[in-house]
């Protein structure tokens, strides 16, 4: 069963793949975001007014961060690793993050080319606690497109 006209999508029902696999135990996708540069344009009419054009300009390269419960995904880990230690030529990879409705069917896409990790963050160890540990991944990519 598809969403209905008006349904909204829930935020918790999202998943991240990396060159088609699926990215495991994910709390948190945030700063997803696309923006351009923007062309202003004055011109002269033939009046000898002043007529102001705002064009599209290029679109900037951007980033997003994951949140993800600390596992032994050793696809995850080694991407990490290869793209912290500067070898593009295997870190650079297509990710998705995907948004699933209430049947976890997916309804849409973020497509991240050339995404790769700029930085981990593992959450603090305290001796005595019982919560989950976490890695803040972020993750950069060259161009965003939304399907």
């Amino acid at each position: 069963m598809a969403l209905m006209q008006g349904d909204s999508l829930t935020s918790h029902n999202f998943g991240l793949q990396i060159d088609g696999v699926m990215v495991e135990y994910l709390s948190e996708v945030s700063g997803l975001t696309i923006e351009q540069d923007v062309i202003v344009s004055p011109q002269n009419t033939a009046q000898g007014h002043v007529d102001i054009n705002i064009l599209p300009g290029v679109q900037k390269n951007g980033q997003c961060t994951v949140v993800r419960g600390m596992t032994q995904s050793s696809s995850f880990t080694q991407w990490i690793n290869d793209s912290i230690a500067g070898r593009m030529s295997t870190a650079r990879k297509n990710a998705s993050i995907i948004l699933m409705d209430y049947e976890d069917n997916p309804v849409k896409r973020y497509n991240l080319r050339n995404a790769w990790c700029s930085k981990i963050d593992a959450s603090s160890l305290k001796a005595g606690e019982a919560s989950v540990l976490t890695e803040t991944v972020t993750i950069v990519f060259e161009e965003l497109v939304v399907e």
